[in-house]
């Protein structure tokens, strides 16, 4: 997937003045957030829960390569193929590989992030192979011209049933549809085809379990299901970080992933997809592939960020966002939207390749609060917008107040006669509702909302004030 991170501003820009974006995210502000909550008060204990998801995502990468050891012995041992793959480029190669291998000419795709990260898609095309996306969120937006996925849980999200419908009348040549009834079905329609047609299904991995060799599945559509049983090879695709010790840790996990995601106790579909179709078994492939990713994730796992490859792409974090909230996912510029995004693409992509998006915080925490593995989203934002700092990648007139500002914070007398004339001077710029419509050189703060006016006074003025009285 191109990269486009470097331009968030001007795309942020662009989604704040996108009038049916706007609506489409109002709609979507009121739909995951109470229902997350309403579901998480079916726990006895959450944050018990939540502390015991943490632990299990921290010992797995602790000792990451003990536990891909494990795994990669255990889904030998039943009939899988294991590779692994340095770079997006070596994903794509894979694949295509193994479909020359198999003679496979149609593939099938249920939801893949990490497929995203390579383009596999176009890859696939343009081996002259045919690829069909799935997820309908996925698939409808691959026949708008593989437009990019908005959102890891909802692809979809910010098309409304309106735009969703002008799609399928043109791709599909059918009559204009407008019950989500009817475009569900239509889609339902159009897939099952593919289904049946295809030589190899591909899918992600929500997790990848050591002491089974196994895949977990988790989706709402059951397209998974059918893309990875159906057709006689399947290759599943993961990051190096989606291990997990047991399929008891699994169960732990899924406690906190669906109600985390969607609000709901448990997904329509969890497929714990173990090795090869067996003698007399009804359904499953008979080839298995495993491609399991690096891709820039063993460098975060060495880095001061390293907790965010604790993730499991619940996307709480972008439900409860502000910043996500009024712009929508393609503003971020590449596969991963929101506070995680922030984090994960400049780590993969380069930090001068995505400098705006450890700034694209209010640092309020929502995100921290709702993760569910307890991965301190603002904290690891802070430390690569230090890292910024550090290596100049900020503009020159940035690191000067910022320098400015550290020196004068280390000289307290300085420090308070200088707040003393800032607030009085931001006082004097207020109007007679005691708010500021302009500041200067900070027209990006003022241009869109008025900020409050200080009292004329520093804190410690008020409170010497009242202490005397």
């Amino acid at each position: 997937m191109q990269v486009a991170s470097m331009h968030f501003r001007e795309r942020a820009h662009d989604k704040l003045h996108d009038a049916q974006l706007q609506a489409n995210l109002r709609m979507f502000k009121d739909k995951f957030v109470p229902l997350r909550r309403d579901s998480l008060a079916e726990l006895d204990d959450f944050e018990a829960t939540r502390e015991a998801a943490r632990a299990i995502r921290q010992r797995a990468l602790d000792d990451l390569d003990v536990w891909l050891e494990i795994f990669d012995e255990n889904a030998r041992a039943r009939g899988a193929t294991v590779l692994y793959a340095q770079t997006p480029a070596e994903v794509n190669a894979l694949v295509l590989e193994i479909a020359r291998r198999h003679d496979v000419r149609k593939i099938i795709k249920s939801k893949s992030m990490v497929s995203e990260e390579s383009g596999l898609d176009h890859a696939i095309e343009a081996a002259g192979l045919t690829v069909v996306e799935t997820d309908l969120g996925e698939y409808i937006l691959q026949i708008n011209d593989y437009e990019p996925p908005s959102h890891i849980v909802g692809p979809a999200l910010h098309k409304s049933r309106d735009e969703v419908a002008e799609i399928f009348h043109v791709r599909h040549g059918t009559a204009k549809k407008t019950g989500i009834d009817e475009l569900v079905g239509e889609g339902r329609e159009v897939l099952r085809d593919h289904y049946l047609r295809a030589d190899m299904g591909i899918s992600g991995g929500n997790f990848l379990v050591a002491e089974t060799g196994s895949v977990v599945l988790v989706t709402n559509e059951g397209n998974a299901t059918l893309a990875t049983t159906l057709p006689q090879v399947h290759v599943a695709i993961s990051g190096i970080e989606k291990i997990v010790p047991t399929l008891e840790d699994v169960a732990t996990l899924m406690r906190l992933l669906p109600r985390s995601a969607t609000g709901q106790s448990i997904s329509n579909y969890v497929d714990i997809l173990t090795g090869i179709k067996g003698p007399g078994e009804f359904h499953g492939a008979e080839h298995m592939y495993f491609i399991v990713v690096d891709s820039g994730r063993s460098a975060v796992l060495g880095s001061e960020v390293s907790a965010a490859l604790r993730c499991i792409r619940c996307g709480a974090c972008m439900n409860h966002c502000p910043v996500y909230q009024n712009i929508g996912g393609h503003a971020y510029g590449w596969v991963y939207p929101g506070p995680i995004g922030s984090i994960l693409t400049p780590m993969y992509v380069g930090l001068e390749n995505a400098l705006d998006l450890p700034q694209a915080s209010t640092m309020c925490n929502q995100c921290g609060v709702v993760c569910p593995v307890k991965i301190p989203l603002p904290d690891l934002q802070r430390k690569l917008r230090e890292q910024e700092f550090e290596r100049h990648l900020r503009p020159w007139y940035e690191r000067m107040a910022l320098k400015g500002w550290g020196w004068l914070a280390r000289h307290p007398a300085l420090y308070a006669f200088a707040s003393g004339v800032g607030v009085r001077m931001l006082r004097a710029l207020s109007g007679r509702n005691g708010m500021i419509r302009r500041l200067p050189f900070a027209g990006g703060w003022t241009d869109e909302r008025d900020m409050p006016a200080p009292a004329g006074r520093t804190f410690r003025e008020l409170y010497k004030a009242r202490a005397a009285r």
